[in-house]
This record gives C-alpha cells, structure tokens and sequence, in this order.
C-alpha cells in the first residue's frame, strides 16, 4: 500500500508548529482530521456561527479528498462534534445531506459539546473515504431497516464497502424520531444494544465483526455512571472483543436521551468472518469491571485501538490531573499495544483524542504539542475534542488511534 498525505495550499492551521496532517491516505483508505472554520493564521471564522461553520468545515474536508484523489461520493463515514440542541443538530445533518448529495449516503454520528477546542468554534467534521487505489470507485452496499433511529435519507444506518463496515449512531431514538425509554439508561442500552445485532444481521455480519466501539453515554465522570451501561454491552459481544472507548457527555441534542454507541466491524466481502488478533499487553491497564475488550486488534492490514489513558493495571489513576504526564502515559500505552499487533507510531493514520478541558488554546496545546511531537514528519490525522469529564475522576485524557500496517 501507498501511503500519501495531505496539507492543501492556503488550508487552516493551528496556531502553533505540529507534523500531524489533515488527511492521509494508505491503500483504499482514506482518512481526514477533524475540519473547523479556522484560517491559515489559526484564528476562528465566523465565531459561533454554526451553519457558516458547517459549510467552510465541509468545503474543508471536500478540498482534502481531493488531494488524495478521491471526493465526497467516496464517504463512507463522517462524524461530526457540535455546539448546540436538537434543532441546530436537524439543521446540520440537512446541511451536510444537501452538500454531499444522494450518491454516497455515508453513515453519520453526531456528538453535542458544550463548547470545542478553540473560542467561538461551533462544528468540527471528519470523515472516513474508501476509493480503489486504481481510482476506480468502490462497490458499497447501503442499509436502512425499518426499525432503526430516525436519520435523513442523505444517509445510511450502515454501510459496506469492500471488507469495512460503518454504521452512524444506535441509540433508543425510535423510527418516528422519538425517544424511547426517556432518562432510563439501562433500558435505553438494552434496545440500543438489540438494532446493533438486527442491523449486523441485515448486514450479514455478527457481534463478531465489530473491530471498534465508540459509546457515549450521560454522566459526570465517575465509574458508576460509566459501569451500568457499560455491562450491558459489554454482554452482547464474545471474548476476545472489540477495542473501545466510552466517553461521558453531559447531555445529548435530545432530552431524555441517555446512550448512543457506533461500530466499525469487518466482514469479507464473499460473507466470511475475517481473522483477528488481538492485543493485551502484560501489566497494561485494566478497568474496574470485567469486561471482553482488549485494548487493540489486527484484521488485515487495519488496525483499531481502543482509547489509551493513564490507569494502572487496578484501574487507579496513575499522575492525577497532570496533563503533560498522562499525555505521555497514553502514547507509552498506544505504542506498547502497537508493537504487540507488529505496528509503531509512524504506522498511525488517524489519532482522536478527548482530554479534560474548555474551549482554550492553552487546554489543547497542553496535550496536543507532546501527542504531535511523538511521531515523526509526516503525522496522522487528528481530532482534538475537550470534554467536561471522562470516566474516571482525575482521568484527563483519552486517545485512540487507527493504525494501517504496510504491505
């Protein structure tokens, strides 16, 4: 595989000297950093404008696809961080529906936050392509049950394109676009849990075939809050399972709704399961409760790993509220899980991380500058996304990475 990556001329900036990159490319993949309406300066464009955001954010990562040859009827995934409620989410995904139009119907998650990572920053997007390194496109395979949560046409529940599958979010919003369950979150997860299989199963797929699970779920930061929901999913996958990572939100767009996860899996394309090997490296870190995740996994030449922090092997946290140290802690961690799957660091091609913080320069490059400065020119993707708490109380920092090995 050829690996190629992107910085357009005149695109945003940070503010301050970082090798990671906007996009990068290996194979059929293609991946972009999250996009915001910054300029090349590093200052914020239309402040707290979400809809002139949306736009710039999106002609922002169409500009990127390009770059790697391919465009927005290659998308395969987009996922997209915003500031605001229910309304302003509606008015993002008609946004973004009419930009890419009815070709591609990639799936979507949406995340609401309380604010981003810089001042007046009110949308962060990006997204997953997949086109044939022979420039041909893709055959992808498109599914919309009847009994999944309300979503725009412009969309899928899931997709399969070669061997990937992506789904947008699960939750307990029902078809009709009502919350089901309102404010109970172990029934909301049981239901969430069910359109998972039913979905897999349109698919042709299985718990099996899940590679990455990403659940958000309302909570403050403590381990309670984290560990009801978490046993429930954690019983619909088989040991060895998927990586993951949980990140708490203080609310969703929708009241009264308390979980949402979404899955990459893999699956072959003639309906075979695929082999896997996965990662737990001696004396990593564990969580409070058992649970079948392992922190990384290998299929083909892909690689996910689940959110690496600084917990020791009981769960306790290692350099409380020590950003610069845990920063460090968590590239330790991703390097060790890593090097058991045969990959490093310089085989990372997306990173995304949630640290403790508020919409500040100094929250951000307090981690970003060390989680940069741990790979060499040129650097992975990368999203950014300060949250009010994580799971564990004086836990500040969460990173998980994709990593594709080289052929």
């Amino acid at each position: 595989m050829t690996r190629e990556y992107s910085w357009p001329e005149g695109h945003w900036n940070w503010p301050v000297p970082l090798r990671h990159k906007h996009g990068v490319r290996s194979g059929d993949m293609i991946f972009t950093g999250g996009q915001v309406d910054m300029d090349a300066q590093g200052q914020v464009r239309n402040p707290g404008d979400v809809t002139l955001q949306c736009d710039n954010a999106m002609a922002y990562l169409a500009t990127v696809l390009q770059d790697l040859g391919t465009d927005l009827d290659d998308l395969v995934k987009l996922v997209v961080y915003f500031v605001g409620d229910a309304s302003v989410e509606a008015g993002i995904l008609h946004q973004i529906g009419a930009m890419i139009g009815q070709e591609a119907k990639p799936a979507i998650s949406t995340i609401p936050m309380p604010e981003l990572c810089y001042p007046g920053l009110a949308i962060e997007i990006e997204g997953i392509a997949m086109r044939s390194q022979s420039g041909g496109r893709m055959t992808r395979r498109c599914f919309r049950p009847d009994n999944m949560p309300l979503l725009p046409p412009a969309f899928s529940h899931a997709i399969h394109c070669g061997d990937m599958i992506f789904t947008s979010d699960i939750s307990a919003v029902s078809p009709e676009g009502n919350i089901e369950a309102v404010g109970d979150i172990v029934e909301q997860t049981r239901r969430m849990m069910d359109r998972l299989c039913s979905l897999l199963s349109a698919i042709g797929a299985d718990a099996q075939d899940v590679l990455k699970l990403n659940a958000f779920y309302v909570g403050d930061g403590t381990a309670e809050d984290w560990a009801t929901s978490a046993r429930i999913r954690a019983g619909y996958f088989p040991d060895p399972g998927p990586a993951a990572t949980g990140i708490p939100v203080r609310e969703f767009a929708q009241p009264g709704l308390m979980t949402k996860i979404a899955v990459t899996a893999m699956r072959g394309t003639n309906g075979e399961h695929l082999e896997k090997h996965y990662a737990w490296p001696k004396g990593h870190w564990d969580w409070t409760t058992p649970l079948p995740y392992k922190h990384g996994n290998l299929c083909g030449k892909m690689i996910h790993l689940g959110g690496q922090v600084s917990l020791d092997s009981s769960a306790n946290v290692v350099d409380p509220d020590d950003m610069p140290a845990q920063t460090r802690r968590a590239m330790d961690n991703i390097a060790k899980v890593l090097a058991e799957l045969g990959a490093s660091l310089d085989d990372v091609v997306k990173v995304t991380t949630f640290y403790q913080g508020s919409a500040s320069a100094e929250a951000l490059h307090e981690n970003l500058l060390i989680r940069s400065n741990s790979y060499r020119e040129p650097g992975p993707a990368t999203t950014g996304i300060p949250v009010p708490a994580l799971v564990y109380a004086q836990m500040v920092i969460e990173i998980e990475v994709i990593a594709m090995l080289e052929a």
